[in-house]
């Protein structure tokens, strides 16, 4: 009976694990959102004061000489896509690690039930 308060120690780190990589696959979707209302929202310019339209619209995707074009260019959006990578591929590998280690500590307690239940 001393592995209890280890195993609950183990299953709670899981959880933890697990909930960390939730909210940074949370914050990855929020990022891809915002990638989203920048590409297919219409906009207003700050400095002409005029109404443009989306940035994923055939007019505004190749006219670079487009002064819609010119306030919301692409490295922009490229840097919100290029954040937001890292930050769901650690999410995953947290939210896998911590999913698999509760599964495991699940099993292994369920292997000794069962050889303490038959001996």
């Amino acid at each position: 009976m001393r592995s209890l308060p280890y195993d609950m120690d183990f299953r709670a780190r899981a959880r933890r694990t697990r909930a960390w990589g939730l909210g940074l696959l949370a914050v990855a979707v929020l990022l891809w959102i915002w990638l989203a209302v920048l590409l297919f929202t219409p906009y207003e310019t700050d400095t002409y004061g005029r109404e443009c339209t989306s940035r994923f619209t055939s007019e505004n995707l190749h006219n670079s000489g487009s002064r819609c074009v010119n306030e919301r260019d692409w490295p922009e959006l490229l840097a919100v896509l290029g954040a937001s990578v890292p930050v769901a591929v650690i999410g995953g590998v947290l939210y896998t690690s911590g999913s698999v280690s509760h599964r495991m500590a699940e099993h292994l307690a369920e292997v000794t039930r069962l050889n303490e239940a038959s001996a």
